[in-house]
């Protein structure tokens, strides 16, 4: 009797936590980052921060050639300790290029980050707001999806956009 009345409860536990419908959606955050006008400024912002690193690189690079053709050049007429302490030198002006330039690639890193995040954290809180009002109890990466029966049954990307104030393309001119 009293493994039967277990049974019962663990049933209707099992009815009443089931009978809650899951409705999943998924979004691609990419493809609205990409409509998003922000997006176009946030992307020229980082391609003037790159042209910056990138005239520094080119002219310290630059630099460092003409050192060392110099160096090659009166190679041959210095002495032995001349010589040393040149390719010391020149040695030490390749590790600080190259030094320089990893600073400059995690720099660049950071900045991408720091502007694109609030676009991030804007596309999440239209997403959370999307899913709230059409009732969806998990949204997942459209990246994330290895299959779906049925495309268009949990896209939420166009609800997302249009929470946003972006207009999406015609999905008809996209396909011809």
């Amino acid at each position: 009797m009293k493994k039967g009345l277990i049974l019962i409860l663990a049933l209707g536990l099992f009815y009443t936590a089931s009978a809650q419908e899951t409705k999943i959606g998924f979004t691609n955050a990419d493809y609205v980052l990409s409509l998003m006008p922000e997006s176009k400024e946030v992307q020229s912002q980082i391609e003037a921060y790159e042209k910056q690193f990138s005239n520094s690189i080119q002219q310290k690079y630059q630099d460092f050639q003409a050192q060392v053709a110099e160096y090659q050049q009166n190679a041959p007429t210095m002495t032995e300790q001349v010589r040393a302490q040149k390719e010391q030198e020149l040695q030490g002006l390749q590790q600080s290029l190259q030094k320089f330039q990893q600073d400059a690639e995690q720099s660049i890193a950071r900045k991408q980050q720091e502007l694109y995040q609030p676009l991030y954290e804007k596309i999440q809180n239209a997403i959370d707001k999307v899913a709230e009002e059409n009732g969806y109890t998990h949204i997942l990466r459209a990246e994330a999806l290895l299959y779906i029966s049925d495309e268009e049954a949990g896209d939420i990307s166009e609800l997302v956009l249009n929470k946003l104030g972006v207009e999406a393309p015609d999905a008809s001119a996209t396909d011809e």
